[in-house]
């Protein structure tokens, strides 16, 4: 919450709170995408995020992994702000080496694989370990055999991207932000870009990571049955703002908003 002089004010969160946004707000232009948003994600979480396309669902991950900087609020991962320096009583802005530094706890897969086309599966897996981590190599190729094995791709180590479906393209992205072990990993939308015999494939893939690790998750998903199967909590978001909030059972089966009700019922429809 701002100050009288607008400067943010820390506050306490829950001590189970891995992610929090206060009072965020992302502005583009004249167009407010995200309006003054209060959101927690606690440690271990699952988190689907549902909405109609444009609500702002994916500024909310892309806030989160410090791709774009709000307008107003603050944000703080794993005890450390993305966007600010706590001083004395207040928050005061701070640069893009202090957002990198909060953002080694985060993961994200986009709905765009963004493989690198010239490296096999296993390099793709393996660079980033060994420039982010500064792992060495052969440690780098271990764990990138591991992850990509965990995904269903043991047999496809040595295979460039174009040499792979959709999905396991997908799969190669999903091993390759799990590499870093983040303790929060977004996934965007990531089976819009599939065909559709191809999405039960990456789904499992998630799913499965969602009911056997303690990693937090942030899902923004049209898949409402996938939603109702990994989700702790859902958020339906429509127009920047929350519009409802709970566990799966009640917001995808029971809602009680009338926005909630139509967006839903749209879905089921396609």
């Amino acid at each position: 919450m701002p100050s009288e002089n607008g400067t943010p004010q820390p506050v306490n969160m829950p001590g189970d709170a891995l992610m929090a946004m206060r009072d965020v707000t992302m502005r583009f232009g004249s167009r407010t995408v995200i309006d003054s948003l209060d959101l927690n994600v606690t440690a271990g979480e699952k988190l689907a995020i549902i909405g109609p396309s444009g609500s702002g669902k994916t500024t909310i991950l892309r806030l989160a992994m410090g791709l774009e900087r709000p307008t107003g609020g603050w944000i703080r991962i794993d005890g450390r702000y993305l966007w600010h320096v706590q001083r004395n009583e207040a928050l005061v802005p701070a640069g893009d080496r202090q957002a990198r530094r909060a953002r080694r706890a985060v993961g994200m897969v986009f709905q765009q694989f963004n493989l690198f086309p010239h490296m096999t599966a296993l390099q793709n897996v393996t660079e980033p370990l060994v420039h982010v981590l500064r792992m060495r190599r052969n440690e780098a190729h271990e764990r990138a055999n591991d992850l990509l094995s965990r995904v269903g791709l043991a047999t496809h180590l040595e295979h460039r991207p174009a040499q792979l479906s959709g999905g396991q393209q997908q799969r190669v992205a999903i091993a390759r932000s799990l590499a870093l072990r983040p303790k929060l990993m977004l996934f965007d939308e990531v089976t819009s870009a599939l065909d559709p015999e191809l999405v039960g494939e990456v789904l499992n893939v998630i799913r499965d990571l969602a009911h056997t690790t303690s990693m937090a998750m942030m899902i923004v998903t049209h898949e409402i049955t996938f939603a109702a199967d990994i989700a702790d909590r859902v958020i339906m978001f429509d127009q920047g703002r929350i519009v409802e909030e709970g566990e799966p059972k009640v917001v995808l089966r029971e809602p009680q908003s009338q926005r909630t009700k139509q967006f839903l019922k749209a879905i089921l429809e396609r």
